[in-house]
């Protein structure tokens, strides 16, 4: 079993994946391209953040790669590790969000991440994060499950097991306990995953990482050019509030780059430009918009 971390190889690959998945959109958005900025860290290393606003079809979107140090590691890493708490540190990942114009494509999230805690590499403590998850705002269920059939096959090969446990771990990290509401179809989560050492470990995330296009292109290619009126897009903007809650209350990401001093443009590239806020609002019984929260954003298996 290789234990040895080695954290350039995982930045070489996380480097080319965010051009990948840059250069995809690209080839399908005739208004703008991916705006690229490089940025560097208080304390070491930096980041390549890559964002789009204004498309045609993307109206807001980025795809941020960081390699950060530090002297100690942020909480947000480490309260359930205090055996590390403090320690000196090294992270690097891909963190994407994808905010579309149309109201029938739905938004998608995206992180792969490798963290590294201690003096010594050889002796240092070590793990793998990430996964994706979707958040519709008018439901497809060919669209739910062509995103969990290809998540299913990203984890086959290191486990039967392994897609079950991500999944479950997915309904249950992307929740608004103040709501008692998913934030969407979910997808896959993993965090602190170290089995079978560096190498095994690695290839998992590269397997999620690689299938991210897989699982959402062919449903922004199904829905992009959908007729949608204003209707639509009032119902989108005012169900972007529960991403915008969900990412300033609860994201881990987001409190990990403020907490480790990340440059706080990308952290916050998440957020939608366009959302809303009604009072107790409620949709219409028997609407799409009603079986959008009874049906759609229930934790279920949709692969049986």
């Amino acid at each position: 079993m290789d234990s040895t971390p080695d954290i350039e190889s995982v930045i070489e690959y996380l480097k080319n994946l965010q051009i990948n998945i840059c250069d995809q959109f690209n080839s399908v958005e005739p208004v703008q391209d991916f705006r690229v900025d490089s940025w560097e860290h208080e304390q070491g290393g930096g980041g390549i953040t890559r964002v789009i606003q204004n498309g045609q079809y993307l109206e807001k979107g980025g795809v941020n790669f960081s390699h950060v140090r530090g002297d100690q590691l942020p909480a947000s890493a480490s309260s359930h590790r205090q055996s590390i708490a403090g320690l000196p540190f090294e992270a690097t990942g891909i963190s994407l969000v994808l905010h579309p114009v149309n109201p029938f494509v739905p938004t998608c999230h995206m992180n792969v991440r490798f963290l590294i805690a201690g003096k010594n590499p050889e002796q240092a403590t070590w793990w793998f994060g990430g996964g994706y998850d979707l958040t519709p705002y008018y439901g497809f269920e060919e669209d739910c499950v062509h995103w969990h059939t290809t998540a299913k096959s990203a984890c086959s090969p290191f486990g039967d097991d392994i897609y079950p446990q991500f999944k479950k771990q997915c309904d249950e990290y992307f929740y608004l306990e103040h709501r008692k509401e998913a934030r969407g179809i979910g997808g896959i989560f993993f965090d602190d995953f170290n089995q079978g050492g560096f190498l095994h470990s690695f290839a998992l995330m590269k397997s999620v990482g690689d299938s991210f296009l897989k699982a959402y292109m062919p449903i922004f290619e199904r829905r992009k050019d959908l007729a949608w009126d204003s209707s639509h897009r009032d119902f989108q903007t005012y169900r972007r509030g529960r991403y915008v809650e969900f990412n300033l209350v609860y994201d881990r990401g987001t409190l990990f780059g403020l907490q480790s001093g990340g440059r706080i443009e990308s952290i916050l590239m998440s957020l939608p430009p366009h959302v809303q806020w009604k009072y107790q609002w409620e949709s219409v019984s028997g609407s799409e918009e009603k079986r959008l929260t009874e049906y759609y954003l229930t934790a279920r298996d949709w692969l049986s």
